[in-house]
């Protein structure tokens, strides 16, 4: 019975989320990306961050009047996990199958996805912000499953880097929902389809690839990382965060009003007459400054867990590095053939791709 509950437990929550996400309070905004074969912007309905502490808090009394252990998703973690993928194999499908082909493989049309931005009840759902929801808010109860587990394990004892490490996880989660509208903005939300890599990605790979440096620490002892070197693990976090938070929020505003002024920078750009680009202040460092502000973020987050040595914990950077550096190369071209000549000119104001003054 265990084994079943288990292996459902993921597609409970993302029907729990469904139902929050459809019934909460949001607001309503006007995107970035348009609807297909049309000018139009489309139109989101947000209230993300209202579903996570609902979900959250649901969560907490449920395990505070004994209905489930404190670490229960840490109990079930493999159950969890199987079923996770098995829901996102079968949602993968179910938004491809029934859909014209875009490629000229079945193979690609399954991986990168056939609909451009799926929605439901004119936006009230959105597929693609959907996703990212259930992957962030199942990331948070695996973390806190975690991190409970850890604690009940070794109570006085524990490790105060397994909890900052859960914590700068946590203010990830919270900073990407109270900041929704931004990534209305961001390449995966104007540029990709939903199929295997987005659907599969945020219900089975999110939730669970992320939590890998605590799902590999939690049962070990405390290592006893000094004081010293978790501010500094901290602070490499939150250089990150600057990085990448800053960034999208300049492009945010910068799309919206090409001449707001942000944190005293003001915009300088190059144009064509028709096309115009923003070449300065995080934009002026690197043309995806924000990638190495994330690669940075994930690295602070599994330092803290105490086991620098470990093969497990880098995977979650190294992820990011293997996923960002690609898709730096393919938005690059991307860019190339949108922008033309105009492009060339800001390779010369903006030479270096993720690294400033290094790549």
């Amino acid at each position: 019975m265990e084994k079943v509950l288990g292996f459902v437990t993921p597609l409970i929550i993302y029907l729990f989320i469904f139902i929050l996400n459809l019934a909460l309070p949001g607001r309503w905004v006007v995107g970035y990306a348009t609807k297909t074969n049309s000018t139009e912007k489309l139109k989101y309905r947000l209230n993300g961050l209202l579903v996570l502490f609902t979900v959250v808090a649901v969560w907490i009394v449920l395990c505070y009047n004994g209905f489930l252990a404190w670490d229960w998703l840490y109990q079930i973690r493999w159950y969890g996990l199987a079923g996770a993928i098995t829901f996102g194999l079968i949602f993968s499908l179910a938004i491809v199958l029934p859909y014209p082909a875009v490629k000229n493989s079945f193979a690609a049309d399954f991986y990168l996805g056939r609909l451009e931005n799926p929605q439901l009840w004119g936006g009230r759902i959105d597929a693609k912000m959907w996703l990212y929801l259930i992957g962030a808010v199942l990331l948070q109860l695996n973390i806190l499953s975690f991190a409970a587990h850890h604690y009940l394990l070794y109570g006085p004892e524990a490790s105060t880097g397994i909890f900052l490490s859960t914590a700068l996880l946590t203010y990830f989660l919270i900073d990407y929902l109270t900041f929704e509208e931004v990534h209305l903005y961001t390449y995966d939300l104007f540029a990709e389809r939903v199929g295997f890599k987005l659907g599969w990605g945020c219900i089975a790979f999110y939730p669970y690839f992320y939590s890998i440096q605590l799902w590999s620490t939690v049962d070990l002892p405390n290592t006893n990382t000094p004081t010293s070197l978790l501010v500094i693990y901290a602070l490499i976090f939150f250089s990150g965060w600057c990085l990448s938070r800053g960034a999208n929020l300049q492009k945010y505003f910068f799309k919206k009003d090409a001449s707001k002024v942000f944190l005293g920078i003001k915009p300088e750009t190059i144009t064509d007459g028709k096309r115009t680009l923003l070449v300065n202040g995080f934009w002026g460092l690197s043309r995806h400054i924000n990638y190495l502000g994330e690669i940075l973020m994930a690295t602070g987050i599994i330092l803290c867990v105490g086991h620098p040595l470990m093969i497990a914990p880098w995977l979650y950077p190294i992820y990011y590095v293997v996923l960002l550096f690609p898709r730096q190369i393919d938005d690059d071209k991307r860019c190339a053939q949108k922008y033309g000549a105009l492009w060339k000119v800001y390779l010369k104001k903006v030479p270096y791709k993720i690294i400033p003054y290094v790549y």
